[in-house]
């Protein structure tokens, strides 16, 4: 059974793996092998437990955490989709998103936007999310990914 929740604090490390995992799984065609390990490698920072403990939410397959999501709805901002490679292709990352647009149409948002990876902006399509140009995620680590950033109305 899936069950959405809210993360905390204490689910910061175990999200840092999910994430990591799911770079290392499904990027490196997108990236090639050494940007993806380089984005993979990124250090799990007290700012990435303080981020989930604000934003995160956690998809639950029996008790076993599967994806996150997060959803910053001061700014729309929807990010860090990120699904456990043994549990792609059932669902989850369609439910998360879902989740968390329901969130975001009952604070009231008119639009969530995203930075979606190359690899992924088929998958925000196929939800409804607009755009196509190629743009350049700055992270705070020095990194420069390929991003397209979408938009879709909630309306």
């Amino acid at each position: 059974m899936l069950e959405i929740r809210r993360a905390s604090r204490h689910d910061a490390l175990e999200t840092y793996t999910i994430r990591r995992q799911a770079i290392l799984h499904q990027c490196a065609e997108a990236y090639g092998d050494a940007l993806a390990q380089a984005w993979a490698d990124v250090p799990f920072t007290e700012g990435y437990a303080a981020l989930v403990a604000d934003h995160f939410h956690l998809a639950c397959v029996d008790g076993t955490i599967a994806a996150t999501g997060m959803l910053d709805l001061h700014s729309g901002e929807l990010g860090a989709l990120f699904v456990l490679p043994s549990f792609m292709g059932r669902g989850i990352a369609r439910r998360m998103v879902e989740h968390l647009e329901g969130m975001a149409r009952a604070k009231g948002l008119e639009t969530v936007h995203l930075d979606a990876t190359l690899n992924a902006a088929a998958f925000y399509r196929n939800c409804g999310y607009v755009g196509d140009a190629l743009s350049t995620y700055q992270s705070p680590f020095g990194l420069e990914l390929s991003c397209i950033p979408m938009r879709k109305a909630m309306a």
